[in-house]
């Protein structure tokens, strides 16, 4: 298979397994998404859409935020992790939104990255997902899967996105990226996975991951 026809695979096989796509994180709006995101980092989605609700019913919009304090933030947000950085975070940015920006969650990357606590990562996802701009957000699934498939040498999340962006078309980034996250978690984790199951990975994968994975499964037995 050719780089390209690979590729087609994926697209095709995604398509295939995501015909609609789930939005992993809770959200009604660019201001409670970009909240979800930041609070997402090292914390699962599942975690997240726990803790959000309880957020937003005290303040789901920048002007209501700003009137809790930083503690009452992170009290309500402990439970996903990093709530001393998160809640300065959220704090800071609400504050942000009301002097810079009317209120409003802005559509670029650079003007939101300017905001405490959201990086590029962040960014990416609220373009992509509240706003329809095409971006390519890579998350630690998508950095292995991109790795596993051999469509990106893997060393850092920057090199994979770049990757990502050249090799697949940019109208379907968005679907693609959640569509790829969602195939990571079923079909090729970190841990317990069953490359039987993982049809890309099997079809398409890097030599040496499935020897090594090969390797490592004929000493478990």
């Amino acid at each position: 298979m050719t780089k390209q026809e690979k590729v087609q695979f994926v697209i095709d096989t995604l398509e295939a397994f995501y015909p609609e796509i789930p939005i992993p994180l809770d959200h009604k709006d660019p201001y409670t998404l970009l909240i979800a995101v930041l609070m997402s980092a090292q914390s699962t989605d599942v975690r997240v859409n726990q803790i959000t609700p309880l957020l937003f019913e005290r303040a789901d919009n920048p002007y209501d935020m700003i009137k809790l304090s930083v503690e009452e933030i992170r009290e309500i947000i402990k439970p996903v992790g990093l709530s001393p950085m998160k809640s300065k975070g959220i704090h800071g940015l609400s504050h942000i939104l009301i002097d810079k920006h009317n209120g409003e969650v802005p559509k670029t990357l650079e003007e939101l990255e300017e905001l405490p606590a959201v990086g590029h990562k962040t960014a990416s996802v609220v373009i992509s997902q509240a706003f329809g701009i095409p971006a390519f957000p890579v998350d630690t699934h998508i950095h292995r899967l991109m790795y596993r498939w051999n469509l990106s040498n893997g060393k850092n999340v920057v090199q994979t996105e770049r990757d990502a962006k050249r090799l697949f078309p940019k109208e379907i980034w968005n679907d693609l990226h959640l569509q790829i996250i969602w195939y990571g978690r079923e079909y090729s984790p970190a841990r317990g996975w069953d490359l039987d199951k993982d049809i890309i990975t099997k079809t398409i994968g890097r030599k040496t991951v499935i020897n090594d994975y090969l390797k490592a499964k004929k000493t478990r037995s």
